[in-house]
């Protein structure tokens, strides 16, 4: 078998398999922001006695039963799944041979620890966000359940063993952010132009520290709320 000719359709091949990966995770980049300013109602009652986690008992409701929500989470899913699939893929692919590059590598060619790590700090990201799934989503949308989202949450951030592992797995989170965040970019070339590599760089490194601090904060605050 000639594999000289099997080259260049494997090298497309990866090539896709990286654009497409970096368009999911672009895509969940984005709803890192949506599902953050709807968890960012959990502290309302700091500043209004009286909502009683009201307000993201209505977000949440609106979540579960809108059908505008619906396509958007279906869509997230799958970007979901497919992020992982490819991860995946793309980290057996680099095991086994010689590592592929971006579509356009930066120009100093070098790989951050968060490049190199990028696969565990993924795979832990995954084992949290299963755990949380399993704590509010399947709770409340599978097996039923008559407790508020608010009061589910307020019960989970009650436990300092949980919120340690919330509050790490954000820190893990950050990294891998901070790497997936500019090598989506990259991947679609999008980096090849000094100045927007510039923008994107710092940028992916403002996005990796806000939206983590943001989610983490949340138990935090709650927490301390519960033993005062």
């Amino acid at each position: 078998m000639d594999t000289t000719k099997q080259v260049p359709g494997l090298l497309a091949a990866s090539i896709g398999r990286k654009i497409v990966m970096g368009i999911t995770g672009l895509f969940l980049c984005t709803f890192l922001i949506a599902h953050l300013s709807g968890n960012l109602l959990l502290l309302k009652p700091l500043f209004d006695p009286n909502d009683g986690g009201k307000a993201f008992n209505e977000y949440a409701e609106f979540m579960s039963k809108s059908p505008l929500v619906r396509i958007p989470e279906i869509l997230m899913f799958i970007g979901f799944i497919v992020h992982i699939g490819l991860a995946a893929k793309l980290t057996s692919q680099n095991r086994n041979a010689r590592p592929q590059g971006y579509v356009f590598q930066a120009n100093d060619g070098k790989t951050s620890i968060f490049s190199k790590y990028m696969g565990v700090t993924g795979s832990i990201v995954l084992i949290f966000l299963l755990i949380h799934l399993y704590s509010f989503f399947i709770k409340h949308r599978i097996i039923g359940t008559e407790e508020t989202m608010y009061d589910t949450v307020k019960i989970a951030f009650s436990n300092p063993i949980y919120v340690i592992f919330y509050v790490v797995a954000q820190i893990l989170l950050a990294l891998h952010l901070n790497h997936g965040f500019q090598s989506g970019f990259q991947s679609l070339g999008l980096k090849k132009n000094p100045k927007w590599n510039a923008l994107i760089n710092k940028t992916g490194l403002w996005f990796s520290i806000l939206i983590p601090l943001g989610f983490a904060i949340i138990p935090i605050i709650m927490y301390i709320q519960s033993i005062a």
